[in-house]
This record gives structure tokens, sequence and C-alpha cells, in this order.
């Protein structure tokens, strides 16, 4: 699997067995890659990295958080959020780094990750691995156009880490239909990356400027599923700590706004993403979040304490 073979031999055989009036063609027999490794990975605009089909107990953090690579003139770009996915960069991300090539070995200078080496092979002509010696894993990337790229499926696939693409999620929104429930009074949801991966904190503060300043009342376990048959719509299950799970239909508006149907009330709600967060990854494989430009710096507030709302839903 590691390596390409040359069928010497086959060829051989063919030539010594060759008559006056046969054409022997010894390049069908020759597996060498006919270009090279900066032609090939130039040969899709977008590298899909499957990381289901990763093989080996090591990680190499800037993969393990990109959707998509391209590599352009030296440059390594990387899909590594879903806000913005299919537009960002004009669809090909964020640069994250340099590259270079010789042979079949890839060079990248991550600007987080620091210097990675691969060990690249062609398994088709839209596939490739990328073995990295120092940590005995390799990753496979499928290759696309853009033009061919379906976007929207690697977003809604992925639903749950675009929730934790922002500091906060504000409601905007509550519709007049419904019956009075006791979420009508959660005001701010956030769902954590790292750790478990799927906790969620929310809090029944009002009008908060900086979401920095924001109290959580209430923690819990959050879950997305898929709705057969239609890839748009997801549901989304708030399991609380010490009260009843919260049950909706999760769809989303745009990047920044999400609507929540609320079944048992039949109530709608709209949250608005506050406080972007674009993610890498640090060389330590821990998660390093950088803010948009015009984000106030994150302040260090001490706990608030005797929360009379503490253990309460109401």
């Amino acid at each position: 699997m590691k390596t390409l073979k040359l069928l010497s031999g086959f060829a051989l055989i063919a030539i010594l067995f060759t008559s006056c009036y046969t054409e022997v063609i010894i390049d069908d027999f020759d597996n060498a890659p006919s270009i090279s490794l900066n032609q090939l990975l130039n040969s899709h605009e977008l590298w899909y990295v499957d990381i289901n089909q990763t093989s080996g107990f090591g990680e190499t953090p800037f993969l393990q958080m990109a959707f998509t690579l391209s590599f352009k003139n030296g440059t390594l770009y990387a899909n590594n959020n879903l806000v913005g996915f299919g537009s960002q960069g004009n669809g090909f991300g964020i640069p994250v780094g340099n590259y270079n090539t010789y042979d079949m070995i890839l060079d990248v200078y991550h600007d987080i990750d620091g210097f990675e080496t691969f060990d690249v092979y062609q398994l088709d002509d839209n596939t490739i691995e990328l073995y990295n010696p120092n940590n005995d894993t390799s990753y496979f990337l499928h290759g696309y156009q853009r033009n061919n790229f379906d976007y929207d499926f690697i977003f809604f696939d992925n639903i749950h880490y675009f929730l934790q693409e922002y500091e906060a999620w504000e409601k905007t929104y509550t519709s007049e239909v419904g019956v009075i429930n006791e979420f009508d009074n959660e005001n701010y949801l956030q769902f954590l990356a790292g750790g478990n991966d799927s906790e969620f904190k929310s809090s029944q503060d009002e009008n908060i400027g900086n979401v920095d300043n924001i109290y959580w009342d209430y923690t819990g376990i959050y879950g997305v599923q898929d709705v057969t048959n239609n890839m748009y719509l997801k549901t989304l299950t708030l399991d609380y700590d010490f009260f009843d799970n919260e049950y909706f239909e999760l769809d989303v508006i745009n990047d920044a706004l999400i609507e929540l149907y609320h079944p048992s009330s039949g109530t709608y709600y709209e949250f608005e993403g506050q406080g972007y967060i674009q993610f890498l990854k640090s060389a330590d494989g821990k998660l390093d979040k950088s803010k948009t430009s015009g984000e106030k710096k994150r302040k260090q507030k001490s706990k608030k304490t005797d929360n009379p709302r503490e253990n309460t839903r109401s």
C-alpha cells in the first residue's frame, strides 16, 4: 500500500514475446507517477480530509481541525470553520502556513503547529494518503474542484461544530404562537468545544453587551441528530444536569442565525451568534480560539456567588 512498484517484469515479458506485427506500449504497464507531487497537489482545488478514514493512533493537529486543504503556490489554505464555509477565501478558507515538495515528500510549515513532514501516496485519480512518519499515522484526502464540492453537505453533516463557533447564541426572537414554558426564560446558549465536546450552558441574563459578562445559570450535555429525508433540518436536545430535557427542531437561517422550534409548546425561537471564533489548534493539540477583528479582548472576571436562581428554572 505504501509503495508504487514498477511492473518492469511484465514489461520485459511483453517485449520478449512481441512479434513483428504486434505493437507494445510499455507506458501502459508503468505505474510510476507521471506528474510531480506539486502538480498532483494542484490537480484539485480542494482536498477533503476524511477524518473517519484516519489510520494510526497519533494526531497531526492541523489535519484534525481542517475540513479541507488547498495547496496554492507554496501557501497552504484550510477550511477550519463552518461559518463562512464555501465563501471564506473564495472557498479555499484561510492561509495557515507554507509547504514545499520534493520527490513524494511534503513538508508543511504550519503557522501554529510548526513543521510536519509527510510521505505522499497517490491511491487513485482523486485520493492521496499523507503518512506522518513521526507519529505513524495516515490521513486520507479526496480531491475536488470548487464547482463540484458539496459545501452544504459538509456544513450540515457537521452542524455540531458549527454551534461551537460563537462565544454565545443570543435569543433575538420568540414567536407569539406557542404556550408559555420554562425555556421562554432562557436568553443565551453556549456550546463548548473541547473536553467531551458536547457540553452546553444557558443563561437567563438579558441584554448583555459583552458575552464575557454573561452569567451561565445552567449546564448540561447537548446532542444534534439528523432528520430522515431532510438534510437541512436537525434536532437539538438540551439535557440539563438537574432538570428535564428540552427538545427542538434546529434550522439554520444563515451563518449567524438559527431557529429553534419547540414542539412541546409550539414556540419558535431565533438565536443570533455573538463573538465569532476562528478555530486553530496549537502544536500540543489544545484548542486555540482567535476572535475576529473588532472583538473586545477577553477579560478575566471573578465567579459570581450567591446566585438566587441556582438550581431553579423559572
